[in-house]
């Protein structure tokens, strides 16, 4: 379904059946794909991106073909992967251990119609997968609209919370969408003793609370002393909450910001606040191979004590995926699901 512009319908596209793979391609047969929030923001005019396109890049397939006889194990596999393709070779792959900033990054979900034959977004019956993409393999266990989200959102909070020193064990994380409830959950598998969640959003506060953690409106933050926190966390994607984290941070705090994914966010904080309070902040966007790999395990550790399947929507039709996208705007799901017909799916051999 292809992308043709900021609150436009998607149009259908068709691909040829003999598809020849190249240069270690894995061709994925797409199970089940997820509206992240930056698909929305595309979709809403927020964030720029080639046009056209296939957005998407939150999803669950199977792999269908392979080029590299080496990777014939993965043949009929269930897998997840990365959300990004990357060389292996320059300095931030090799030296900084920040390959998501590779020099010659690619984003599945974010690329033209022509790369790949359109084949490079998950809103689609398939996907090529390139050389350079770590691929993941799913236990049978992890259903399809639990694991969808965790290439993208989930490893990312396994990124955000891994800096984070042994001695953390009062963390407030701000934002309660699907980053905040996987960040609550990692840190409490990691020991942290108290977690406080925090959001404008009452509806999303509740959601929070099934999962089983503290929470407190933005308006009664103020309550709350000053240095109350080891460690906070932002993830709520706008800058006029920082000066309150500052104050809300001990001497010697870990200050992580993750949902600053924009332009709109200028900071109005002072430097001698930081300099003073001794604080570490780090911004943290997308993760590594190493980090959708202990994201996928950590489903698997912890499925049965969290309603996850709550967090996303029963699919939708790929064909309805303008419908799909009215519902994420909604804001009734976490994640709203797509999923291809067998009317819509091409047999490949």
């Amino acid at each position: 379904m292809v992308f043709q512009g900021p609150n436009t319908p998607h149009t259908l596209d068709t691909f040829p059946e003999n598809i020849l793979l190249q240069n270690g391609q894995v061709l994925v047969r797409i199970h089940l794909a997820t509206i992240c929030g930056s698909d929305l923001h595309t979709y809403a005019g927020k964030r720029n991106t080639f046009l056209p396109s296939v957005l998407g890049h939150e999803a669950v397939g199977v792999v269908e073909a392979v080029a590299d006889p080496g990777q014939r194990h993965l043949l009929g596999k269930r897998i997840t992967w990365t959300l990004t393709d990357t060389c292996g070779c320059c300095k931030p792959c090799t030296e900084w251990n920040v390959p998501q900033k590779c020099e010659s990054l690619f984003k599945y979900g974010h690329a033209p119609l022509e790369d790949q034959g359109g084949l490079n977004g998950c809103f689609a019956t398939h996907i090529l997968l390139r050389k350079g993409t770590y691929i993941e393999p799913l236990p049978d266990t992890l259903p399809d609209e639990v694991v969808a989200p965790a290439n993208c959102a989930l490893a990312t909070m396994v990124a955000v919370t891994e800096p984070l020193p042994p001695n953390t064990h009062s963390v407030l994380i701000q934002g309660a969408g699907l980053l905040g409830i996987y960040g609550a959950t990692l840190l409490k598998a990691r020991g942290v003793s108290h977690i406080t969640v925090t959001d404008i959003n009452q509806e999303r506060l509740d959601f929070v609370e099934k999962f089983g953690f503290q929470t407190l409106h933005a308006n009664h933050l103020a309550t709350k002393a000053d240095s109350s926190f080891d460690a906070v966390i932002e993830v709520a994607g706008v800058s006029n909450i920082l000066s309150e984290g500052i104050r809300l941070l001990r001497p010697g705090g870990h200050y992580l910001w993750a949902g600053m994914v924009h332009d709109q966010t200028p900071l109005d904080i002072l430097g001698v606040d930081i300099v003073k309070g001794c604080f570490t902040v780090i911004g943290v966007h997308n993760y590594t191979a190493t980090h959708l790999s202990k994201a996928i395990k950590f489903l698997e550790k912890h499925l049965h004590q969290y309603p996850w399947s709550t967090l996303v929507s029963p699919p939708m039709p790929l064909s309805n995926i303008d419908a799909a996208f009215a519902l994420s705007q909604q804001h009734m799901w976490h994640r709203v699901a797509v999923r291809p017909t067998h009317a819509e799916t091409t047999n490949i051999t």
